[in-house]
């Protein structure tokens, strides 16, 4: 009983429901015993109105009343139906009983008119009247006979009401769903955007009563953009700010390099000079950060994604050979999308930059990429330590880096590709490449449909593992 009334105090439609079906059942009850007693009513004044019209036969043509032999009494199963006429005080002692086919033993004083009279422990309807010449006469009629006819007259009454609630119980449950229908819409809308998605939600179609509500999600909604466009802003506006002195402080330590000075001033200014490329790669990273974040314009052209791929390795190639990393592309498979260049440049090259920092020199860096009826697929494997499964949920998070790491970075490479896959659509999965020994690291990035122009004929049907 508890859970019922938490659920409908939590649920309007569950309420709503359980009111109208209860309102229906309550009525319907009401209106099916007023019929019931409305027809059984009604049919007992049928029943009187057939005495009455026998007996305007006996009073008033003066047809004779007499008894039917002992062996012509009707049949058993017709005892009941039997109407019986006879005088008054023709039931005298000794006579054959009711059942026997004689006379009700009615007493003479009955008065005229309708009545019930107990004979022989059996109720009977009675007219008792008065004919032309001054006899009595008395019509009768077993009551329990007359009843069960009227209460199966009054029961066909019912049978409308006992079809049509569970129809209209039925109906009134979905009706109840259709009308809450848009709200189910908009909330499942509104739940399967993405962080970045901000649109104001369509109002047109809604309800005058559920209206008010979108419109505070709108405005909510834009005060949340407007608040995410200022902190962008920021952060943008102060990695531009500090760019300046960054390379002022680059340049003035390049001089300094250029001065004589002892073993242990040039190695501090070595580390000087880190982290000063180390600050300038944070600032960039902000601003690809910033970037992935804003919308991008939707693109006028299918992009290849081996030309970026080849792009990004031109890029990306002096830092593989300093480490004698084997980078390249796996097959000759292709993939068209309708994605933004520099949302796909971003991604790729943030990848592959991880996979060749943290690969072991000597090791190996793989792309791939495949499309097929659920979508396409980019996917990039090298032989480096790999990530934890317990970490792989929080590497995604800004400046999370893992411990042990003696690469310098931000951490923001992976949020930057988070941040543009959600906003996309796309999904991100990271695996092992070598699930036997658990080493490497495999990142597959998986887009919809949506996102793709046309399966390439020689595509794999699916990643493979």
């Amino acid at each position: 009983m508890d859970g019922l009334q938490r659920r409908l105090n939590e649920s309007v439609r569950l309420k709503l429901s359980l009111t109208l079906a209860l309102t229906i059942v309550v009525v319907a009850a009401l209106a099916g015993a007023f019929s019931f007693m409305s027809a059984l009513d009604e049919a007992h004044e049928l029943q009187d109105d057939m005495l009455r019209q026998v007996a305007q036969l006996v009073y008033r043509q003066g047809l004779a009343a007499s008894l039917a032999p002992a062996d012509q009494r009707l049949d058993d199963g017709d005892e009941e139906s039997l109407v019986i006429v006879q005088r008054l005080g023709e039931g005298a002692a000794g006579a054959a009983g009711v059942d026997a086919g004689g006379p009700l033993p009615l007493p003479t004083t009955l008065a005229d008119g309708l009545q019930m009279v107990r004979v022989e422990q059996e109720t009977f309807r009675v007219l008792v009247g008065t004919a032309r010449n001054g006899a009595r006469y008395a019509v009768a009629q077993e009551a329990a006979f007359r009843d069960q006819i009227a209460r199966a007259s009054a029961l066909r009454t019912l049978l409308p009401f006992l079809v049509l609630v569970p129809v209209l119980l039925l109906l009134v449950a979905d009706l109840v769903r259709k009308m809450f229908r848009p709200i189910s819409a908009l909330s499942g809308e509104i739940d399967r955007r993405a962080e970045q998605d901000l649109r104001p939600v369509d109002e047109r179609h809604l309800p005058i009563e559920v209206r008010p509500f979108a419109v505070a999600i709108n405005r909510l909604l834009a005060r949340v953009s407007q608040a995410m466009d200022a902190q962008r802003r920021f952060v943008a506006d102060a990695a531009h700010e500090l760019r300046s002195p960054l390379t002022a402080l680059s340049l003035q330590a390049e001089r300094l390099a250029q001065a004589p000075m002892s073993e242990p001033a040039r190695e501090r200014l070595l580390v000087l000079r880190q982290g000063i490329v180390r600050g300038r790669n944070l600032l960039d990273q902000l601003l690809g950060l910033t970037r992935a974040q804003s919308a991008a314009e939707k693109p006028r052209n299918p992009l290849s994604v081996q030309e970026v791929y080849r792009r990004a390795l031109e890029d990306l190639m002096p830092l593989a050979e300093a480490k004698r990393i084997d980078v390249g592309v796996e097959g000759t498979q292709d993939a068209r999308l309708w994605v933004s260049e520099i949302d796909l440049m971003a991604i790729v090259k943030n990848l592959l930059d991880n996979a060749i920092r943290y690969t072991p020199a000597g090791g190996r860096v793989d792309l791939s990429v495949g499309a097929n009826a659920d979508g396409a697929w980019l996917r990039i494997r090298d032989t480096g330590p790999g990530i934890p499964a317990a970490e792989r949920a929080r590497v995604f998070d800004p400046f999370y880096r893992l411990l042990g790491s003696d690469e310098l970075g931000s951490g923001l490479g992976l949020s930057i590709v988070q941040a543009i896959a959600q906003r996309i659509g796309a999904r991100i999965r990271l695996a092992d490449a070598d699930a036997l020994r658990q080493r490497g690291l495999s990142v597959e990035l998986h887009l919809p449909p949506a996102c793709v122009q046309r399966p390439e004929p020689g595509a794999d049907a699916r990643p493979a593992p």
